[in-house]
């Protein structure tokens, strides 16, 4: 892998492709969209700012060999021409994540195997341990530390293996600022997916009366003060990233990159921000969360029922939303009833704003829709925990 040439893939959740390219797009990176990321070519510096700056994307990988395998002979043949020795240091634990489809070599853990035994070889004292088959749909129980495990992924489709390598470490949804989780917490690269689809803008003020542990006003807060969520805590210093521990890490550049990035905050530019929920143990793990993201004077958090839902004084904003979902038999009633209060609140004591919500179900976003006076578009579509979601707005 030679640093001047990066192969960089951006792994999105499905829908959220074009979000993530045009955030590449605003930091000067011009990457081309599929399903399930957006791919670009660039040096160590446009690698380093992407993580730094990505508040969609999942993770970054970096393509490091490609070829054609149709038996093991094959396959270690040609992973032992990999310059393992560039990408891995002595020592170091790695993991591989293997997806073989429609090719003759269909065994996922045999391949993995191979890939090991290949980098073992190379690199003395190489540790490997297993890694799930793809990325985890469900939320962790809570903020994990990034780990020491350098990541690879191995896709092997149409007798064809594309083996990249990790530089994210972990997924770049773990800001470091959530550590206290309320229930049914949303990832923070969704709720900058919300954000962004629903038509809310970063200079408008923002309240959402679900906010659970308050990522998105948390989000809405790192987004108008222009700090990178990979400087999403409140000493400002970078989260880690397992291109941090590469042979080829340049230091002084990713100084740089950090230092750029920092120069570029403007905490002074937040709008009001309000985030309200029934739970006061979620109100007070949102207070703790803003508290390590360091906003804890740009976003006001209340206990209040969606009955008393109060908007800030002044031009009107937007209520942005995740309200809960009522999955399991029985609640489906209680839950139409909460989505039929809340647009009564929203009509009745936020005129003039704008509404933007995450929904699994159009019945349920009708009937808000209906009682808050509005007829809601759809502006995006994805999944939160393997749950197929809908971002509506008016």
């Amino acid at each position: 892998m030679k640093t001047g040439t990066l192969r960089c893939y951006a792994v999105a959740a499905p829908g959220i492709e074009g979000l993530v390219a045009s955030e590449l797009g605003a930091i000067g990176i011009d990457g081309r969209a599929d399903t399930g990321g957006v791919a670009w070519t660039g040096d160590a510096a446009s690698l380093y700012r992407a993580n730094l700056w990505l508040r969609t994307a999942t993770r970054v990988l970096v393509r490091v060999a490609r070829f054609r395998a149709t038996t093991f002979w094959e396959l270690e043949r040609r992973a032992a021409a990999t310059s393992w020795a560039a990408l891995v240091k002595p020592g170091v634990t790695v993991a591989f994540r293997v997806t073989a489809k429609k090719s003759k070599l269909y065994h996922s853990g045999a391949v993995a195997q191979r890939l090991a035994e290949s980098v073992m070889k190379a690199v003395p004292g190489v540790r490997v341990v297993d890694a799930p088959g793809e990325e985890p749909e469900e939320e962790p129980a809570g903020e994990e530390a990034a780990g020491e495990t350098q990541l690879f992924v191995a896709r092997l489709a149409h007798d064809e293996l594309t083996l990249s390598i990790d530089s994210s470490g972990a997924p770049l949804y773990r800001r470091g600022y959530r550590q206290a989780v309320a229930k049914a917490p949303l990832r923070e690269t969704l709720a900058a997916a919300l954000l962004m689809s629903s038509g809310w803008e970063p200079g408008d003020p923002l309240v959402d009366p679900f906010c659970g542990s308050g990522v998105i006003p948390i989000e809405a807060a790192l987004m108008a003060a222009r700090i990178a969520p990979g400087l999403a805590t409140a000493g400002r210093a970078p989260r880690a990233f397992a291109f941090t521990g590469w042979p080829q890490f340049d230091p002084s550049l990713w100084r740089s990159c950090v230092d750029d990035a920092a120069a570029m905050a403007s905490p002074d530019l937040t709008p009001p921000i309000v985030g309200t929920d029934r739970d006061e143990g979620a109100i007070a793990a949102a207070r703790a969360n803003a508290e390590r993201a360091g906003l804890t004077e740009k976003v006001r958090f209340e206990a209040a029922p969606i009955s008393a839902l109060r908007v800030p004084q002044g031009a009107p904003g937007w209520i942005v939303t995740n309200p809960p979902y009522g999955l399991r038999v029985g609640e489906q009633g209680e839950v139409r009833r909460l989505y039929a209060a809340f647009g009564r609140a929203v009509r009745e004591r936020a005129p003039g704003w704008h509404l933007g919500m995450l929904s699994p179900d159009p019945r349920l976003d009708a009937i808000a829709g209906t009682e808050a006076g509005r007829r809601l578009e759809e502006r995006l579509r994805t999944k939160n925990g393997g749950i197929p979601v809908r971002v509506m707005a008016r």
